[in-house]
């Protein structure tokens, strides 16, 4: 989950297509089973003289359990009706007014975990004049967008304080 509620309007909705598609393959399962289990069973040969060589069933079987998989693999194309709205993060959005007139990029040594790096990005976010911080554990470093320039001291400063070390801030 991200920080947008409109996941979970898609999470309601991927539900739904779920339930659905689960009684789609359950009605095919039903109506196959309706018809081929009496044919495989010999119940028509005496009156109709229909009968399934037990190769053809097994094949038929198999073949039902494809189609089933198959129906149920159509999930993996479920889109959000949001997915084209959440261009932006929503951060942005709401701070549309706020003009972004640097950006800065920090590298920082110390984080390990989510936990250092929401701690990193609280720290950053509470300077102020910072309109958005982004950290990213992997490559240990930090984003801030800035709606003034703010002094590499204090950035560093802020972040030594949280209990990490600035390598750089460029």
């Amino acid at each position: 989950m991200k920080n947008s509620l409109l996941d979970v309007v898609t999470a309601i909705d991927l539900s739904k297509t779920v339930i659905k598609n689960i009684k789609m393959n359950l009605f095919w399962a039903f109506f196959y089973n309706i018809i081929g289990i009496p044919v495989a069973t010999g119940v028509f040969y005496p009156s109709f003289g229909i009968k399934l060589n037990p190769m053809i069933g097994a094949a038929a079987m198999s073949l039902s359990s494809v189609c089933v998989v198959t129906n149920a693999l159509r999930l993996k194309k479920f889109k959000s009706k949001f997915e084209n709205k959440k261009t932006e993060n929503t951060y942005c959005q709401i701070n549309k007014k706020k003009e972004v007139k640097n950006m800065k990029t920090i590298t920082i040594e110390g984080m390990q975990c989510n936990h250092c790096k929401m701690t990193v990005e609280k720290a950053l976010k509470s300077i102020d004049g910072v309109i958005n911080a982004d950290v990213n554990l992997e490559n240990k470093k930090a984003i801030i967008e800035e709606e003034k320039e703010i002094d590499n001291d204090k950035i560093k400063k802020v972040i030594e304080e949280a209990g990490f070390t600035v390598k750089e801030i460029v």
